[in-house]
């Protein structure tokens, strides 16, 4: 028997179990996750599997692929149920919003490969692509149209796939297609996402549009971004502003100021006292951040054990599990009652 005639097989099993079982939660290991993703999701497949998946990306595919069999009765509205969604805002370009958005999402996905996917919600001009070096066969745009959005499993069929296991929904080709786009339709891919994902990394557009606006809704961490100038500064204070006054619902917000140097006139402290709250995280400027973007490949993506990857990494561990909050700590990681 060929190899194509196992798979059939296997194919033509899978769609018997779903219609006499359809409680039963059905995993495919396979080499070829991109060739098969749609014939076996319409087979009843619930997700694909590589058979060199980690232990702990394994055991939270099983858990995750259960729930939304429905086996272990697990609503809906179970916040366990969900994925974290992690927004990262800036209320100005140039910040180096796309760069932690893209470090961000490639540290997680080394912790979770299969359970991570980042969406470029910059709508009319995002460059995750780029930072992290894609040719995307589909985009933002391809999700709007068509039965794409009933459900999962034909949103994630367009879906590109990083080396890192990473799952990225690439920004559209052209600007012209972001007018198709609209807040509801974010609103439901997002919610799509965080079903299927253990964490949904968004970078968005500068500002608060009405996408971004439409993506804090489902967000459970905002990481709002300034780099070390005045209008930056200024900016954050505002949107930070902005943000108590729409009473949006409540989200861990988390400050990063990136670019930081000496010899600018303005100090970390300065920003605090501008936006009165401190800092959460602190990211020096750094020629090897420009080169890692020109190249395509986060920073994270390459090993390396200087104090900007540290920085980077800190980020990341915000959001994993490994640490996730103790009792005793606060979310800047800092014992309660300590001094800042």
């Amino acid at each position: 028997m060929t190899r194509e005639e196992t798979l059939d097989d296997s194919l033509g099993l899978a769609g018997r179990f779903q219609e006499q079982f359809p409680l039963v939660a059905m995993l495919l290991i396979t080499d070829r996750p991109t060739e098969l993703a749609l014939p076996a999701l319409r087979a009843g497949v619930r997700d694909l599997v590589e058979p060199d998946i980690s232990v702990d990306a394994m055991r939270w595919t099983l858990r995750h692929a259960i729930e939304k069999a429905g086996a272990s009765g697990a609503s809906s509205d179970d916040p366990q149920s969900v994925g974290r969604v992690i927004t990262v805002a800036s209320p100005k370009g140039g910040v180096g919003k796309t760069t932690l958005a893209t470090n961000l999402a490639v540290g997680l996905a080394q912790q979770s490969p299969t359970g991570t996917v980042l969406v470029d919600l910059d709508i009319q001009f995002g460059d995750v692509s780029a930072a992290l070096d894609l040719d995307p066969t589909y985009t933002i745009g391809d999700a709007v149209h068509g039965s794409t959005l009933r459900d999962a499993t034909g949103l994630k069929t367009l879906l590109t796939k990083h080396s890192t296991g990473l799952h990225v929904l690439c920004g559209v080709k052209s600007p012209v297609e972001a007018d198709e786009i609209t807040a509801e339709d974010v609103s439901t891919i997002i919610g799509l996402l965080k079903a299927e994902f253990r964490y949904v990394v968004i970078d968005t557009a500068p500002g608060l549009v009405p996408h971004t606006l439409s993506a804090l809704d489902h967000t459970t961490d905002l990481v709002l971004v300034a780099s070390l100038d005045v209008p930056s500064v200024r900016g954050l204070r505002k949107e930070l502003e902005l943000l108590e006054e729409l009473e949006l619902p409540p989200a861990t917000r988390h400050v990063a100021v990136n670019m930081v140097g000496r010899g600018g006139g303005l100090s970390v402290a300065d920003v605090e006292a501008t936006i009165g709250r401190p800092v959460d995280f602190v990211i020096p400027r750094s020629p090897k951040i420009i080169a890692s973007t020109n190249r395509g490949r986060p920073l994270l993506q390459e090993p390396g054990r200087d104090k900007l990857r540290r920085d980077l990494t800190q980020i990341v561990d915000r959001f994993s599990p490994i640490t996730a909050r103790k009792p005793g700590l606060d979310w800047s990681g800092r014992h309660r009652g300590a001094a800042s």
